[in-house]
């Protein structure tokens, strides 16, 4: 699907835009093996065009149908279907016919956000094992740390606040970002929004730690376990232990057939992200330091962070949201 927004090209006239593709699962992409398409969207009088202006790679293009969305604003949208590799041709509404497009998206809006369901407050109730937790927000606080944690949506922790200077390190929604976790390359893998269990639940006590166990069936026989603490005799750090597990075998099991692996990913947010840097130092013994405009770094082998018991890191700086995202494969 492509995307195009109407006062961008009532502006300028012309947008472009492009889309890589390739088998994702090596490096045939250095012999060729990909295709990348520049599209671009003209508008001459009241028609807007779309076409492929430049493609590059090996690959053919395979005959697909391409969707295309004139973005008007206030999430009202023009919709225009073709074959992708064919110039389309869009003959726009009227300003009166787009106005109205314009005025009824904000009506649905305004009706969703009025009808969307708030997240419940915390009550404090028992922390036995087997107490039906799994839709209210579960928080932890303990020391320097207060974490807040929905089991229902992917058992994700949606914000992390720092009490001595609070500070909120979490850029997060209930549905989307925070700290994720999931069990393939995929974004968005199982175990990304799965409902998750409430398996136990320590409240604070003297000398002790509090924490979190929640447990999600992410199908094929295999069960995401995940456990958050923070401990008393060390206030200024929470751990959070994750780990895939086989729980049957056998028909119906799925056979474990699929690659799986823990991927960690957390969404931060940051004060100040032109001033703010990563530093840490590699299994080698070299050190790295990522800044703002560092784009996307892979690190394998022996570049990776030292102490990360993975066989990938990835460090990158989003601009959407404006941020800090590590992920760990």
């Amino acid at each position: 699907m492509a995307k195009c927004g109407w006062r961008w090209l009532v502006t300028v006239g012309k947008a472009k835009g492009v889309l890589f593709e390739d088998s994702g699962d090596g490096y045939e992409y250095t012999k060729g093996g990909y295709l990348l398409t520049t599209y671009v969207a003209e508008l001459e009088s009241s028609v807007v065009t779309v076409r492929v202006s430049k493609s590059e790679g090996a690959w053919e293009r395979p005959r697909r149908r391409l969707h295309v969305q004139l973005l008007l604003g206030n999430g009202a949208v023009v919709d225009a279907w073709g074959t992708d590799g064919e110039v389309l041709q869009i003959v726009m509404p009227s300003e009166e016919e787009m106005s109205n497009l314009v005025s009824e998206s904000k009506k649905k809006y305004k009706t969703r956000m009025e009808n969307v369901k708030h997240i419940p407050n915390l009550e404090k109730v028992s922390g036995d094992k087997g107490v039906e937790l799994s839709k209210t927000p579960v928080e932890l606080k303990n020391g320097e740390w207060a974490l807040k944690v929905v089991p229902w949506i992917g058992g994700r922790i949606i914000s992390m606040e720092h009490l001595p200077s609070g500070t909120q390190w979490l850029h997060s929604r209930v549905d989307v970002n925070g700290y994720e976790e999931y069990s393939g390359i995929e974004y968005r893998s199982a175990g990304c929004t799965e409902e998750y269990t409430v398996i136990d639940w320590d409240l604070e006590q003297a000398g002790e730690a509090e924490s979190l166990r929640l447990e999600g069936d992410i199908g094929g026989g295999l069960a995401f376990e995940r456990q958050i603490y923070i401990r008393e005799d060390n206030p200024k750090v929470f751990q959070i232990e994750s780990s895939i597990v086989a729980r049957k075998v056998g028909a119906g099991s799925g056979g474990f057939s699929r690659l799986v692996c823990l991927r960690v990913h957390p969404t931060f947010t940051l004060l100040h992200p032109t001033e703010s840097f990563i530093s840490f130092f590699s299994v080698d013994g070299s050190k790295h330091e990522i800044c703002p405009d560092s784009s996307e770094q892979l690190y394998e082998g022996d570049c990776r962070p030292n102490a990360v018991s993975t066989s990938r890191s990835i460090l990158l700086w989003s601009k959407m949201p404006p941020g800090y995202e590590c992920w760990a494969l």
